[in-house]
């Protein structure tokens, strides 16, 4: 057995039968190569396979005389187990889409190269591609479905229940009709349908006797149907006693001995149609659902193909290319309405420039005539007669279109356009045909419409979602723009460039640019920098905006004349590409959105396409609804920076602006601010100079943070100063800043502070006066390491009205520290554990020796290390260090 079936696989097919035509470089030749593959395959009894072939051939033929440029051979070969198609082209050059290691990849079906050999590994039994030194040859087989031995077409068996009805005994007439559409012959089954006697007919046209259903105002009717090489449908016999018999006909020409051609007619009652009916063709079904489907998929199916693309773009794409080969067209496209039927939107085509039309939009014209209503079927035998009566075929070169409205439940729902280069290709008769197959059609479609829509509005709720998110995690505004430029690159447009407004007097100025190409970035920006802004409309919607197109191709132009005239050898090297690649990335439609936030414009968020694209209205009103959010988010972060430029203003004001030496002192002060920088943080700390020899010191610490703390830190900074520079002692100088805090009422905080006098001594040492009201006690450092308190605790200030304060006096010798901090030090906390006086102690009892600026460095460390987070309160260090007499 395995013997046999390779044997069978080596065995060269035997060739019975060979037909050649070439076609010309011109779009017409792509119906020309279908017609003549369709009239072979039907001469050759090939019914079965003609749909695939001339699918197959349209594609090729079209890669070969539209894309490729060249003239295209077409030869069919019959075998004894299939047809073999061969189409040539004149550039062996071209290249083929890449094949991924996977399995066939060739690139997106709504791509113009590729789609052929993708066609044929879906329909073929095997195809190839061959090349020679002058031609490129792709080629496919269609194998002839298996059927059983001596049969043509067989059907499964079935009850007797559901065979068809038919009379007793079953008549068919067989007419003849010579090439003068005289009947010829007429034989006894005629008669006795019909009632007419061979002598009656013969040498009669048989218009005469039938009644066809043809469009009243045509001229297509049954002696077109004779000339055809096949016909197989319905109409009327008028019989010898005036009345129609409904019949069903199979037609056949044919040609006799002496070449002369005439048409064969058998007709039966149309009850019986079933005795001439050819099959339908459809895929063997996996189970048993074929017998339950209805006529109505049938009809689906028939036209659409089985399976049936489950991707509305898919079925569109199968819908024109159908409608396409139905009509002999050289061209189709689908138009889908809008949700308020205002407009329809190209969504698919054939035989068209795809990119150009691609969700390009045409209105709905609501004119009540037969031409000028997207709601009736319409012909149009020569368009040039009438420019513009369909935009979408301007500059195309078709002549005559056919259109049919789709629509569900009587609403209009899309529109079906069947075009050809020759004027007067179509008539009444062929828009019946779209139509019906509109008709059949409509539902699908506007069901797989619905899916996607329901899918988009999924996927626009999710993406709005997330972009909130994304927006409200920042208040930082270049982070703001580079979010909004990334979540519409390449999600909305291919480019898009932010503009922003300081205050209502300004011009807009480019904030951010991106594309999703990064080496076409810094053109675009080079672009649109040259230009002149959008025009401020604080309206909302997208409006178009010509500015970058136009500049774009008037730098591309000017750039291409000076390389040309400057010639090849001084042609420059960046040459004309950068120009030509960005007027290629801005050539399509450009939208600016108005970026409105408490009623005033501050900024425009402008997206691009490339090249002949244009904008979905679904994606246009998901970008109005990112520009409000994001309107929102960036004035959110101009505020912010507002607010933090301000408090750090503030926060610079209420420290000291410059740290004074003192003669035989080393200081050392580190501040910290915990606050996210929009907070004017409640601890300060001054060093200034009081008179000759003497210095005064603070560092304390407000209640809370915010104006409120600030306030009372300005107050508590300025009044040290000014009271000490008086001549007033510590107690005195703190006496009187209490009573101005109190002062303050409502908004006064109360505040701890240690302040002191400084005074540096001739023998080295330095002798301190300290006043600590309610502060961290300062911590005095020996040489010896020890560590002990450098004052007492007193009451704080703003609590009490009267308060009785007296000043410590410390003397610190050579080699002494006197540390001061806040409670930001002291508190530091890690879950229950606190760093407190204890832990401060314990670091700078191994401080002995180091500089004043080596122990404030180790104290702030020690507090960074003591949590794994960082710290949440402000912080003040103030180390001073009486120096040794071998340091100076």
């Amino acid at each position: 057995m395995g013997e046999q079936i390779a044997e069978t696989h080596m065995r060269r097919p035997v060739i019975t039968a060979r037909a050649a035509a070439t076609f010309e470089p011109v779009g017409r030749s792509v119906a020309a190569a279908r017609t003549f593959v369709r009239d072979t395959l039907q001469g050759w009894g090939l019914t079965d396979i003609v749909d695939d072939a001339v699918v197959l051939t349209s594609e090729l033929v079209t890669n070969a005389v539209v894309h490729a440029g060249t003239t295209a051979d077409v030869v069919c070969i019959r075998a004894d187990t299939g047809v073999r198609v061969e189409v040539a082209d004149r550039y062996p050059e071209r290249e083929l889409p890449v094949q991924s290691n996977g399995g066939h990849h060739f690139g997106s079906p709504d791509s113009e190269g590729g789609r052929g050999l993708l066609l044929c590994a879906a329909l073929a039994v095997r195809w190839g591609v061959e090349y020679s030194a002058t031609h490129k040859q792709v080629w496919f087989q269609l194998d002839f479905p298996d059927r059983p031995a001596g049969t043509r077409a067989a059907g499964p068996a079935l009850p007797s229940s559901a065979l068809p009805i038919a009379d007793a005994r079953v008549r068919v007439a067989v007419v003849q009709v010579d090439s003068g559409a005289l009947i010829s012959d007429w034989n006894d089954d005629a008669q006795e349908l019909f009632g007419y006697t061979p002598e009656q007919v013969i040498g009669k046209p048989l218009t005469d006797l039938a009644a066809w259903p043809h469009t009243p105002g045509t001229g297509t009717g049954i002696a077109e149907a004779l000339q055809l090489s096949r016909w197989e449908g319905s109409y009327g016999i008028r019989g010898a006693d005036g009345r129609v018999s409904p019949v069903y006909a199979s037609h056949l020409r044919v040609r006799d001995t002496q070449g002369d051609p005439s048409t064969v007619c058998l007709l039966v009652r149309d009850r019986e149609r079933a005795v001439l009916q050819s099959p339908l063709r459809a895929v063997a079904p996996d189970s048993g659902e074929s017998a339950e489907r209805g006529p109505a998929s049938d009809a689906f199916e028939v036209f659409i193909g089985s399976p049936a693309p489950d991707d509305l773009d898919g079925l569109l794409q199968r819908t024109v290319e159908r409608a396409r080969d139905m009509l002999d067209g050289d061209a189709a496209y689908l138009l889908l309405a809008t949700d308020d039927e205002t407009e329809l939107e190209v969504r698919a085509s054939t035989g068209l420039p795809s990119a150009r039309q691609r969700f390009a939009r045409v209105p709905v014209e609501a004119g009540t005539g037969r031409y000028g209503s997207a709601r009736m079927p319409a012909v149009h035998e020569d368009l040039s007669a009438l420019p513009g009566a369909v935009p979408l075929l301007v500059n195309t070169g078709m002549r005559s279109v056919v259109t049919v409205p789709l629509k569900v439940e009587g609403r209009l729902t899309g529109s079906l356009g069947v075009a050809a280069e020759a004027p007067g290709r179509y008539s009444n008769e062929e828009a019946l045909r779209l139509q019906f197959a509109a008709d059949r059609i409509a539902l699908a479609v506007e069901r797989a419409r619905l899916t996607e829509l329901e899918r988009l509005r999924r996927g626009s709720l999710s993406f709005l979602v997330e972009a909130s998110d994304l927006l409200a995690g920042t208040l930082d505004r270049d982070q703001t723009l580079a979010l909004m430029a990334q979540m519409t690159v390449p999600t909305l447009a291919s480019w898009c460039a932010v503009y922003t407004v300081a205050d209502q007097v300004s011009e807009p100025e480019l904030s951010y640019v991106l594309h999703e190409d990064e080496d076409r970035i810094d053109g675009l920006k080079a672009l649109l920098t040259k230009i002149d802004p959008p025009e401020q409309v604080p309206t909302g919607g997208a409006r178009g905006w010509s500015g970058p197109y136009d500049a774009a191709h008037a730098a591309a132009l000017r750039t291409s004349l000076r390389s040309l005239s400057l010639g090849d050898s001084a042609r420059p090297s960046s040459g004309p590409g950068a120009s030509l690649a960005t007027a290629s990335a801005v050539g399509g439609e450009t939208v600016v959105l108005p970026l409105v936030a408490r009623n005033r414009v501050i900024g425009m968020l402008t997206l691009g396409k490339p090249t002949d694209e244009h904008f979905r209205q679904e994606n246009l009103e998901l970008a109005e609804d990112l520009s409000r959010r994001a309107a929102l988010a960036l004035d959110n972060a101009r505020l912010y920076s507002e607010r933090t430029a301000i408090s750090q203003s503030l926060q610079r004001s209420l420290l000291p602006p410059e740290q004074p030496e003192v003669p035989g002192v080393e200081v050392e002060v580190i501040y910290r601010a915990a606050g996210e920088g929009n907070e004017v943080g409640g601890d300060f700390y001054d060093l200034f100079p009081i008179r000759d020899g003497a210095y005064g010191f603070a560092i304390g610490d407000v209640c809370g943070t915010g104006p409120e703390a600030a306030a009372v830190t300005g107050l508590a900074r300025h009044a040290l100063r000014l009271l000490a520079r008086e001549g007033f002692g510590g107690p005195a100088v703190l006496e009187r800043l209490n009573a101005a805090i109190l002062d303050e009422g409502a908004r006064s905080r109360f505040l701890t502070l240690l302040y002191g006098e400084l005074w540096p001594q001739h023998d080295g040492s330095a002798v301190l006066k300290v006043v600590c009201a309610g502060h961290p006690l300062p911590l005095r450092l020996r040489q010896d390491g020890s560590v002990e308190a450098a004052a007492e605790p007193q009451p704080l200030l703003g609590v009490m009205e009267d308060l009785e304060l007296y000043e410590q006096t410390v003397t610190l010798d050579p080699g002494d520290v006197l540390l001061c901090v806040t409670d930001g030090v002291t508190e530091r906390r890690e879950g229950t554990r606190m760093l407190g006086d204890e832990g401060l102690t314990d670091v700078l009892v191994n401080c002995t020796g180091l500089t004043a600026g080596a122990v404030a460095a180790r104290v702030l460390r020690a507090v960074e290390r003591f949590a794994a987070e960082p710290p949440s309160d402000d912080m003040a260090i103030l180390a001073m260090r009486v120096p040794e007499r071998h340091d100076a």
